[in-house]
């Protein structure tokens, strides 16, 4: 339920904000703003909520996390409102649209913030009223940039509802007992709550949307939903180790092929013999059209794939148990975080897509035994981390006379690059090379300050010197190896 314009009046008397100073904007989500503003010795977190259903300013004392990003309606209060004086600030009548002026040196800005549940949003206008950026981008109703806000048509609204509610009792001031209840009982010695503390509790602990509870029952939804699907795709993983495990006894097939070729019947489907190791009679299944070796060679190859196979199913269960680790972990952060604004964050955070997260650095990272790989796959990001991302002391490896990525492995201080570390860079660099077809190629490796690039060259483009020779041949179970290890590092 969202603050009524009683309750909205009350709230701007007890934050008398006519006269602070912006300090600074944080923007920790989409629909909230948070003002950081000082005034006679004294600073005041002013939160503004745009959240359907929980539309309020207020007060608070919490803490309100930055987003990773920087979001672009705060960049733009910061640009023109940081530092700015508030020369008044007043609701609307009644209108819940309230109304701040603000000044800026000689500039003179005017802030409209709407306070509806359904089409809240913050306006920033210059003084004639020329919107210059919104919260909430609305076309149809001409609040984008390059539009007018009509505040005339407000006034006119505004006198009409004080008309209709000229005795105050239609739109009532809540109590909120209960708040002042719960918090006498948890902190008997706090003084009673100003209007703006209860407020701020109640949207925090109770309310129904930007509420803890209401937010740890998203969560609830979101880990259980992830939970199952991991549970369910690490059974199955379980279940084809199980199967594999028994490739030995493929093995044993051929070997008893082999052994007991004499028994073979022309044209029969199955080789009956006796067991060597258990004393049993068996039925092993044989292809009549070809001979006892070539059936012992189908068994043994059977053999190696599913041994292959299983070594690689270990590495993928591996991860499967890192990724349910690590949603077991930020679920328990969630549940431990007291504040609702930054549980949304972590909730927000958590269920983006992974293109639309922020990312480190360019290219591909890849983390085996505590050293990091990095690998540029084209001229940008080769460049970008040799401009930004490496040092002197860090390796560089490319393969010679091809075109392909650079890759890096980080210096570590007093430690030489181990050759199991260096072949796991080499196969890289050949993979992310066109000499990917080939399945090798020679390489040269040294020390990033041992480049130096060429005088009107490509971008990206680097001469060596001091280079050391790599031969490579493309290890699949390696590049396997290091795509789930640079997955287990993503989580």
């Amino acid at each position: 339920m969202s603050l009524n314009c009683n309750e909205i009046n009350l709230i701007l008397s007890e934050l008398d904000l006519a006269g602070s100073f912006v300090q600074d904007i944080v923007q920790p989500g989409y629909d909230t703003i948070a003002l950081y503003v000082y005034k006679e010795g004294a600073a005041k977190t002013v939160l503004i909520c745009a959240a359907n259903g929980a539309t309020r300013i207020n007060e608070t004392r919490r803490k309100i996390p930055k987003n990773e990003k920087p979001l672009r309606f705060m960049e733009f209060l910061k640009s023109r409102i940081r530092g700015a004086k508030i020369l008044s600030c007043a609701q609307m009548g009644l209108e819940r649209i309230i109304k701040f002026e603000l000044g800026h040196g000689e500039e003179q800005f005017k802030m409209f913030v709407r306070l509806w549940s359904a089409a809240a949003n913050i306006i920033l206008c210059d003084k004639d009223n020329n919107i210059l950026d919104t919260m909430f981008r609305r076309p149809q109703k001409g609040e984008v940039t390059g539009g007018v806000f009509d505040e005339e048509a407000i006034w006119e609204s505004a006198k009409e509802k004080a008309r209709q509610a000229q005795d105050g009792g239609r739109f009532p001031i809540r109590g909120f007992e209960e708040v002042q209840e719960e918090v006498a009982l948890a902190h008997p010695d706090w003084p009673p709550l100003t209007f703006n503390q209860k407020v701020d509790w109640f949207y925090s602990e109770s309310a129904s949307t930007l509420s803890r509870e209401a937010l740890l029952e998203k969560a609830k939804a979101w880990y259980e939903t992830r939970h199952s699907k991991q549970e369910a795709a690490l059974e199955r993983l379980q279940a084809k180790k199980a199967d594999f495990e028994k490739s030995g006894q493929k093995k044993h097939w051929g070997d008893l092929i082999l052994s007991n070729a004499h028994l073979i019947q022309a044209g029969s489907n199955f080789l009956e013999c006796v067991d060597y190791e258990s004393g049993a009679t068996v039925q092993i299944k044989i292809d009549p059209k070809k001979s006892a070796q070539e059936n012992a060679a189908r068994y043994y190859d059977l053999y190696k794939k599913e041994a292959s196979g299983a070594k690689e199913l270990e590495d993928e269960i591996a991860l499967s148990q890192r990724k349910l680790a690590a949603l077991e972990k930020a679920y328990q952060e969630i549940l431990n975080e007291k504040n609702p604004v930054r549980i949304e964050q972590l909730l927000r955070k958590d269920s983006a897509p992974k293109q639309k997260q922020k990312k480190a650095r360019p290219g591909l990272d890849y983390t085996v035994n505590g050293w990091l790989i990095l690998v540029g796959r084209d001229a940008n990001e080769n460049d970008e981390l040799l401009r930004r991302h490496v040092k002197g002391s860090d390796m560089w490896l490319h393969t010679r006379d091809c075109p392909g990525g650079y890759v890096f492995v980080k210096y570590r201080a007093g430690k030489t690059i181990p050759l199991d570390i260096l072949l796991d860079a080499g196969n890289l660099a050949v993979y992310f090379s066109k000499a990917r077809k080939n399945g090798k190629a020679d390489l040269y490796y040294t020390q990033v300050k041992h480049l130096r690039r060429a005088k009107n060259g490509p971008k990206g483009l680097v001469l060596p010197t001091q280079e050391k020779n790599l031969s490579v041949v493309l290890d699949s179970a390696r590049l396997k190896r290091l795509e789930l290890e640079r997955q287990g590092d993503e989580l």
